[in-house]
């Protein structure tokens, strides 16, 4: 249901029961807070509520109960499905919501939902402490942790969901339990992978890690020529990692035109124990570009920032795999000769280690065996382009497919993958998934998100 056939008085209600502001359509800052990462969405909610604190939310979301209105929650506004915004309903936005308090002597965290990973990283990184969270600093803590939470540090701490120790959630009902393996704890293995089905969190508590102050890391790039060579030493090196040591490869555009093939190593650890490790990727070629060396763990999350910017055309495809076989690398290689657009790549990125040790039932994300994500990232600047790097992308991914399992990272489902891609998604746990959205949401409140129905 949409707000059009709300009246005034219950508009004005809503706003003056906020601390934060309510924004329409024809209010001053509107388009800056329906706008998110990737600008193929393009949505325009009725209403925006800004939401300073709990209370906000709260609020927001019994008016929403009471007016039977649709539902968005913005935190990062990274997601490239654009579920963070809707039209016509209301957005319950986060995002000013910022606080982090660090407590060193426990090595946690407590942090509030419109937090981004760069900004909890530099707290974090002040006690020499951090926790997995992403590669692109920029991306929301919410949504990344809610989904499972893939990053550098996978490998030696496992998956941001891994590391959360309690949430507070507001609930379809309207009101804010805790969850924790103590408290509600159906819930709390639910919002470790399940993403937002059950509720809003406002607050996330994680466990940190010593690390730092600086590890080693940088890509190094060869002539995409040598792609099919690089990427099968890839397969080779990436298969005996320790848990210490992530890599990625990855094929794109350089910033001169000439296409490239690249790989970076993070080893999560002091750079002068990792530098062994890499001696061998750094020979091997050897590449035309080495940038590896000792940097801060905050410019490692960083380092992509620039080559993905908000504000471009995005459509992902994206499928897990055990393997990296030689069909799997042709047929990649292939298409990425014939990509539109200078700013698209595929990555092929490695999770293992700490990552796959939990039971597949222990969280609600279930794909715990070591595996690699292929990641089709179609990217673009100008909208008259829209349809042949759409076209590109679904012809990538219908291409790897015999070589690729069904399994998939929710968090890199586009707007068009459908309910059959979103079970394979939540993978053995989808049954029990369902059974706890009937219990916290049986009338789907929450359905702007790689939806779990309760019917």
């Amino acid at each position: 249901m949409s707000t059009s056939r709300l009246d005034d008085a219950a508009i004005r209600d809503l706003h003056a029961s906020l601390r934060g502001p309510l924004l329409q359509p024809a209010d001053p800052g509107y388009d800056a807070a329906r706008t998110i990462d990737n600008a193929m969405i393009d949505r325009r909610p009725a209403l925006i509520a800004r939401c300073a604190g709990v209370a906000d939310v709260l609020a927001a979301v019994r008016f929403a109960r009471k007016h039977d209105v649709l539902v968005a929650v913005r935190a990062g506004g990274h997601n490239v499905a654009g579920n963070a915004v809707c039209d016509g309903g209301l957005v319950i936005d986060v995002s000013p919501m910022k606080g982090i308090r660090v407590d060193p002597g426990a090595r946690t965290v407590q942090t509030q939902a419109g937090v981004t990973w760069g900004e909890l990283d530099a707290e974090t990184q002040a006690f020499g402490l951090a926790t997995t969270g992403g590669v692109i600093s920029t991306t929301g803590i919410a949504g990344l942790t809610l989904g499972g939470g893939v990053g550098w540090l996978n490998g030696r701490f496992g998956l941001a969901c891994d590391n959360l120790i309690s949430a507070d959630v507001v609930t379809a009902d309207g009101q804010l339990v805790r969850a924790s393996e103590q408290d509600n704890a159906d819930l709390f293995w639910g919002l470790r992978g399940g993403g937002g089905n059950f509720g809003i969190v406002t607050s996330f508590e994680y466990r940190l890690h010593p690390l730092g102050p600086m590890v080693l890391s940088g890509p190094v790039f060869h002539p995409a020529a040598r792609a099919r060579e690089v990427l099968r030493f890839y397969r080779e090196i990436s298969g005996s990692e320790p848990d210490e040591l992530t890599t990625y490869a990855g094929l794109l555009t350089g910033p001169d035109g000439a296409p490239l093939v690249g790989i970076v190593p993070c080893y999560a650890g002091p750079p002068e124990q990792g530098e062994k490790l890499v001696e061998r990727l750094r020979k091997f070629g050897p590449p035309a570009v080495d940038m590896v060396g000792p940097m801060s763990y905050v410019a490692v999350q960083r380092m992509f920032n620039d080559a993905f910017p908000p504000g471009r055309y995005n459509y992902w495809k994206s499928s897990l795999t055990p393997e990296i076989t030689d069909q799997l690398i042709d047929t990649v290689v292939e298409h990425m000769a014939r990509v539109p657009s200078p700013h698209s790549a595929v990555m092929l990125e490695h999770y293992h280690g700490a990552y796959g040790r939990p039971a597949p039932t222990a969280t609600a994300y279930s794909h715990r065996r070591p595996t690699y994500d292929v990641v089709i990232i179609a990217n673009w600047t100008d909208p008259a382009d829209n349809e042949r790097n759409i076209a590109w992308a679904r012809g990538l991914f219908a291409a790897v497919q015999p070589q690729v399992s069904r399994a998939a990272y929710v968090n890199f489902l586009d707007t068009d993958d459908g309910a059959d891609r979103v079970r394979a998604a939540y993978g053995e746990n989808y049954d029990r998934l369902v059974a706890l959205k009937r219990k916290y949401d049986p009338k789907n409140f929450f359905r702007m998100n790689q939806n779990v129905r309760p019917d």
